[in-house]
Parts: C-alpha cells; sequence; structure tokens
C-alpha cells in the first residue's frame, strides 16, 4: 500500500483547524503534534452521553438481569472500571507512536491483521446502527419527520465529521461536552424528580443466581466501553510524544466512566417504563408538556452524531490497516451508509435482543485482540519502529498472534451467556454458553477468560515459538 494513497495531503496543524483529513494510518510526525492532552476526557466523555447508555441503564430491571438499583448501580460502576481501564491502557500508545489503534496492531499481528482489521469495521457499523436507531427516533419526535428521513439528517452530520476527521472529531467534542453536559444536569433533575420508587426496587434474584445476574450485567455494561479499545489511540496519535502517559490514561477512564455511568444510572431511574416503551419514547413521555422534552431530543441527536463520527473515523482507518486499498475519506462515507442500513436493521424487531448479541459480541473478540497487543507491546518495551508497518507486503505474516487470540475466544466460548450464542450451540453442537448456563449461574465472563488465555498463549509462547524477542521479529524496513 502506498503511503501517498494512504496518507493524502491534508492534515490538521493546529487545534481548531478544520483542514479536511486527507492522512490515513500512517505514523504522524513528530513535527506534526500538537494538541492539549486535556482534550483526552471531552473527546471519550461526549459520546457516551448518548441514548445507548441509557437504554442499558434499563436493562437493569429485565427478566433476564432482575436486579435492584443499588446492586446494579455497584454493577455499573465495576463494568464501566474495568472497560475504561483497557481503553486507558491503549489510548497511551497514541502519542508514543503516532499511530491509530487498529493500524498499530500490525507490531503484533502483521498481515493477519486483515482479520481483526476487518471485523473492527463491521463493529463500527454496527455501532452506527445502535445509535442512529436512538438518534432517529429523536430527531422524529422532534420534527415530526419521518423515521428514516431523520436518519438521514443524523448520517449527512455525522459522515461529515467523519469526513474532515480528527481536528474536527476533537473540536466538536469539546465544545458539545459542554452543551450536552449543561442540558443532562437539567434533564436528570427532571428525570431523577419521576423516578418513584426507583431507588427502593430489589432484587428479583437471590443468592447465586444473584451473583451470576451481577456478574452477567457488569460485562454487558463493560462491554460498552470496552469497545472503545479498538478506537483508543485514534484520539491520541496527534499529541505530542513528551505527552504524559498517565495523564492520557486517567483523562480516558474519567471520561468514559463519568459519562456512561451518569447516563446509565439515569436509564435505572425509569426501567421499569422504559422497558415498555422504549428508552427515547420513555425519556419523551416522562418529559412530555414542557420544553425539557425537546431539550432532551436535542440532545439525543447531538450525542448520536458526536459518537457516529468516531466510528466512521475509526473504521476508515481500520480498513486500511486491513491492508485495503482505499482512501480514508472514502472509506469514512462508506461507513456512515453502511451504518444507516444497519439502522434500519435494528428498528424492525427485537432491538433488545439485537443490541445485547451485539454487545457481548463486541466484548467476546475484543478482549482476547486487546489481549495480544498489550502483550507484544510489553515485550517490545514500549518502544517499537512504526515505520516499518506501512508497506503491508512486508509485514510477516503475524499467524502466532491471530492464533493466540483465535484460542482464547474459543476457550471462552462456554463462559458466554449469549442468546445468539446459544442458538449456534443447537445447531452446531459447540459447548457454547455450557459453563456460564450449568455451573455459574448465567454470569457471563467470557471476555475475562479471553484475555487471560490469549495474554498468556502469547505472552509466553512468542519467544518459544520463534527463540526471538518481538523487537526482533517486528517487520524490515
Amino acid at each position: 500500500m502506498t503511503a501517498g494513497l494512504l496518507t493524502g495531503q491534508g492534515m490538521p496543524s493546529r487545534e481548531g483547524d478544520m483542514t479536511v483529513e486527507g492522512h490515513g494510518m500512517d505514523p504522524i510526525p513528530e513535527s506534526a503534534r500538537y494538541g492539549s492532552v486535556v482534550r483526552v476526557f471531552t473527546v471519550w466523555f461526549t459520546p457516551n452521553l448518548v441514548p445507548a447508555a441509557f437504554f442499558l441503564g434499563t436493562l437493569a430491571a429485565a427478566s433476564f438481569i432482575g436486579l435492584g438499583f443499588w446492586t446494579s448501580f455497584a454493577a455499573i460502576v465495576v463494568g464501566n472500571l474495568v472497560g475504561s481501564v483497557l481503553v486507558g491502557a491503549l489510548a497511551t500508545m497514541g502519542p508514543k507512536t503516532g499511530m491509530a489503534q487498529m493500524p498499530l496492531a500490525r507490531l503484533a499481528y502483521g498481515k493477519s491483521i486483515v482479520v481483526p482489521g476487518l471485523l473492527n469495521w463491521i463493529s463500527c457499523i454496527g455501532w452506527d446502527g445502535i445509535n442512529s436507531v436512538f438518534g432517529a427516533a429523536a430527531i422524529s419526535i422532534l420534527t415530526g419527520l419521518p423515521f428514516i428521513v431523520s436518519l438521514i439528517v443524523i448520517v449527512v452530520l455525522q459522515a461529515a465529521l467523519g469526513i474532515l476527521g480528527y481536528e474536527a472529531i476533537h473540536t466538536f467534542e469539546k465544545y458539545m461536552a459542554i452543551v450536552l453536559g449543561a442540558m443532562f444536569v437539567v434533564l436528570t433533575i427532571a428525570i431523577a424528580g419521576q423516578a418513584g420508587g426507583a431507588l427502593s426496587r430489589a432484587d428479583t434474584v437471590s443468592g447465586l443466581d444473584q451473583i451470576g445476574s451481577f456478574i452477567l450485567y457488569s460485562t454487558i455494561i463493560a462491554s460498552f466501553v470496552l469497545a472503545w479499545a479498538l478506537y483508543a489511540s485514534d484520539y491520541t496519535r496527534y499529541l505530542p510524544s513528551s505527552t504524559d502517559g498517565s495523564s492520557v490514561f486517567w483523562y480516558t477512564v474519567l471520561g468514559l466512566t463519568l459519562a456512561a455511568r451518569w447516563i446509565e444510572v439515569l436509564g435505572m431511574f425509569v426501567a421499569d417504563k422504559a422497558l415498555e416503551s422504549g428508552a427515547v419514547d420513555t425519556i419523551n413521555s416522562i418529559l412530555s408538556g414542557s420544553p425539557l422534552a425537546a431539550l432532551a431530543m436535542i440532545a439525543i441527536g447531538i450525542g448520536t452524531v458526536a459518537v457516529n463520527a468516531m466510528n466512521d473515523y475509526t473504521g476508515s482507518l481500520s480498513l486500511q490497516a486491513a491492508g485495503i486499498r482505499v482512501p480514508r475519506v472514502y472509506s469514512a462515507i462508506v461507513v456512515a451508509v453502511l451504518g444507516f442500513g444497519v439502522t434500519l436493521w435494528l428498528n424492525s424487531e427485537n432491538l433488545v435482543t439485537k443490541i445485547e448479541n451485539i454487545l457481548l459480541f463486541l466484548s467476546y473478540w475484543i478482549a482476547p485482540w486487546a489481549a495480544v497487543v498489550l502483550a507484544d507491546w510489553r515485550m517490545r518495551g514500549g518502544r517499537a519502529d512504526v515505520g516499518r508497518l506501512v508497506n503491508f507486503g512486508a509485514l510477516p505474516s503475524g499467524g502466532f498472534a491471530l492464533l493466540a487470540a483465535v484460542i482464547g475466544f474459543l476457550v471462552s466460548l462456554p463462559f458466554q451467556t449469549s442468546t445468539l450464542g446459544g442458538e449456534i450451540a443447537k445447531t452446531t453442537g459447540l459447548p457454547i454458553n455450557t459453563i456460564a448456563a450449568n455451573n455459574l449461574h448465567f454470569a457471563d465472563i467470557a471476555y475475562v477468560v479471553g484475555f487471560a488465555v490469549s495474554y498468556a498463549i502469547y505472552r509466553f509462547g512468542a519467544r518459544m515459538v520463534s527463540g526471538r524477542t518481538a523487537e526482533e521479529t517486528a517487520p524490515a524496513a
């Protein structure tokens, strides 16, 4: 893949520079680095003020969870912390290398990056669909436009940001953090005032079933922020290499956990009502008759654009990482358009089941993928010659990295609890969900198992296979 095709001509040079970013997955040269580390907080805070997080909060009262308010609150705290720590660790690689996350994974995966690269491209499209279901519904309620027309509005706005790229996204998230933050403070007061007996809602499960539900719910919550692991260094790669890594880590963790937990707790306040009518309709119903209803729909629309622009941008870089010869701008457009189709599919029927399966699927493969990336990075001592990663044809096979990730994923199958996995098990006879269902009271720890197994295999097996260190097996210049 030629550098010209990947790089293009445009590259932002300062905060507020709205130059179209033609630059693709190539490392950002030190001379082009800029930006305040504080913006790492806002770039993770704003896109998590979305109805998808509200929806997850409402699941606490679902029959397959059955947790009371305070037990659910504890699961939300644990899940968000676990997921965000992994994202924070990966985000620190951006300033050190100047590379986006999936392209940087070429260090470990070599040519086999084609598999996770394409998987993440598909995942970005899926996330576009999930978020747009809520965003388009909000615009439709606000304006009276048909759902499909409202969806087109969302897609056009997010695609515009995705095309402009890194700096436009950072700038938008920075100012919308203030706007959406103020909006949601007002909405929180209004929604909490109508929460009724939500605080006294008790668990409907007990004993080991209660522990199983707690773990399952914390896993669903963790999977929401864990999905950002695939995006982590995409939004830190322009920062100067001298940027303090601990600041990047903590701003990432704080941005993710504060926003996601906030909106998820709002969903818990009205969980019983939302399960009957849906997240957006519930918010509109609660605030009906006051100007706050329109404010809420505007906030939901803005939040959807904020998060989907990041999906489009990261999706474009992931496609390049997989060796697909397409300029970043064009790929961002394709992600937005395909997300449009996924939204229509999700909105057709069984929204709750579809979203649950998508979220759990993401945690199942992301954790083993990230384990290999982190193991490889540690073996290199946090240093690498990333200039060697641009030429796809010169990369090593990376087969062992992919094998480690696949084994971790396969070993995790019995620890899964997704309904999709259950249907696959019935058809194929694979032992999917068996341990979780028969021994763990449906506690889903698949992502923990997958991460641990893949990390151990790669960390201790790479030297045994090659007889050399990871740095020695890096692709040649």
